[in-house]
């Protein structure tokens, strides 16, 4: 007896779930820890909080976009896995780190020498050297967490997921007690504050890539492989179809991640109530977007495979079964995220004027749920396709020529309507995310014919 076309299509969504659930535990994981960051060094001073913020919103874009680059080892192994070719895989992972190497050296370079850039926010004093001495401590760990960005991928390339969701669990285990140690000064350390978080952070990194390098050398899976025997030399080929994927991939986070730092420092003119309730907005609804994050990053492997096995008419059928979910989750997020904003809000401060304007701004939120949910889903699939330049092109047009400038306009301006301050953005935003979420999907379907 013949499947029936929804038995089908529930048996893909489950598939899809089963790689995607770990891979939501452990994004959520790696969220926690910044999270834990900010509370416990929040307690120290306010100083030691910001020097950790700002720090953060040094190291982060760094190492995201130098994480995307190294991300293409999932669709390249994935295709190989599907083909049948497991033991090709090799190649991917040793000429990836050597990618990584070179990517360590650069991150090293950047965190160690970036006095101008803080000056030039005007950071100075105390604050500045706070800044510094927590991202001197952070880059210590750069080595281990792209090594560990490495292997992340080529298990997910296998869909090889539950690992990588333990392994971010024992980091946020391992994260509050070291936070606990350097941060207030035990076990005849010094009480560090905020640049005990970055050296805490460091030695979590080191955790994950020992902890990853255990499971991949003695996995019954990965043994035949050899990974780490007769390692081969940089080779121009294998490294340039990592870099022609990765790139765009990285490029396309640095560009998202950046966005949203530009918005901040626009809002930041509007007021100390402004800059928190935005703050609150993205803080909820980045925790939100992990769900359809960790859906396309699935839906990246099984396309991947499926094309490995000349399965064309199975990628498509995962593609749409992947729309399909995020866009059922996108329907119940909206719904939720509309008739309990107030609360939302509420979790976050008892201050009436912030839960006010934050609470009208997780309304805005609320309507891009599902562009958002789309569009970071197309996405995925399309780097299943091995095509990352023409998403790299929709993303910085949808994001910055029209959602920033949009924003810009609605929000600081009164062009079009009265200045709407912080919701402006959130508009701007709205209207960025739908353009991206109608091109993507244009594009896969048009790859998937």
């Amino acid at each position: 007896m013949n499947p029936t076309p929804l038995s089908k299509r529930l048996s893909e969504i489950k598939t899809i779930l089963i790689l995607g659930l770990p891979i939501i535990i452990a994004q959520l994981s790696q969220t926690a820890i910044g999270f834990v960051d900010t509370l416990m060094a929040a307690r120290v001073s306010a100083e030691d909080l910001a020097a950790v913020a700002l720090g953060s919103s040094f190291w982060l874009p760094i190492l995201l976009s130098m994480g995307g680059i190294l991300m293409a080892t999932t669709p390249l192994v994935a295709h190989h896995v599907g083909a049948g070719e497991e033991g090709e895989t090799r190649v991917q992972f040793q000429q990836g780190q050597w990618i990584a190497l070179c990517l360590t050296v650069v991150a090293i370079i950047l965190l160690n020498n970036n006095t101008s850039l803080l000056e030039y926010m005007d950071i100075h004093g105390s604050l500045l050297i706070k800044t510094q001495a927590y991202l001197s401590a952070l880059s210590w760990g750069v080595p281990a967490i792209l090594f560990y960005q490495v292997i992340r991928s080529y298990c997910e390339g296998f869909g090889k997921t539950r690992p990588i969701m333990k392994i971010g669990i024992l980091a946020l285990l391992c994260n509050i007690p070291l936070n606990y140690i350097f941060i207030y000064g035990k076990l005849g350390l010094p009480a560090m504050g905020g640049v005990g978080c970055g050296w805490a952070s460091a030695i979590v990194m080191w955790i994950m890539a020992i902890a990853s390098s255990l499971y991949i050398s003695k996995s019954e899976l990965f043994k035949p492989i050899k990974l780490f025997n007769q390692w081969q030399n940089p080779q121009r080929k294998p490294l340039g179809s990592i870099l022609r994927l990765g790139v765009p991939i990285g490029f396309t986070l640095l560009i998202e991640v950046s966005m949203f730092s530009v918005i901040a420092l626009l809002v930041a003119r509007l007021g100390e109530v402004v800059v928190a309730a935005h703050q609150i907005t993205i803080s909820f609804t980045g925790m939100v977007f992990m769900l359809p994050l960790s859906i396309a990053m699935a839906i990246t492997i099984r396309v991947g495979q499926q094309l490995g096995a000349k399965n064309r008419e199975g990628a498509r059928f995962t593609a749409t079964s992947g729309l399909l979910l995020t866009g059922s989750f996108s329907v119940i997020s909206c719904s939720f995220m509309y008739l309990t904003a107030t609360l939302i809000a509420q979790m976050y401060t008892p201050l009436t004027e912030v839960v006010t304007l934050a609470s009208s701004l997780i309304v805005i939120a609320a309507i891009f749920q599902f562009s958002d949910a789309i569009q970071v889903v197309a996405a995925g699939a399309l780097r299943g396709y091995k095509d990352t330049s023409v998403p790299l092109l929709v993303v910085f047009v949808a994001y910055w020529l029209i959602g920033l400038p949009s924003g810009y306009i609605l929000g600081l301006t009164d062009l079009l309507v009265p200045a709407m301050g912080a919701a402006g953005f959130w508009y701007g935003l709205v209207i960025g995310l739908t353009i991206a979420a109608i091109l993507l999907p244009w594009r896969l379907f048009r790859l998937a014919r």
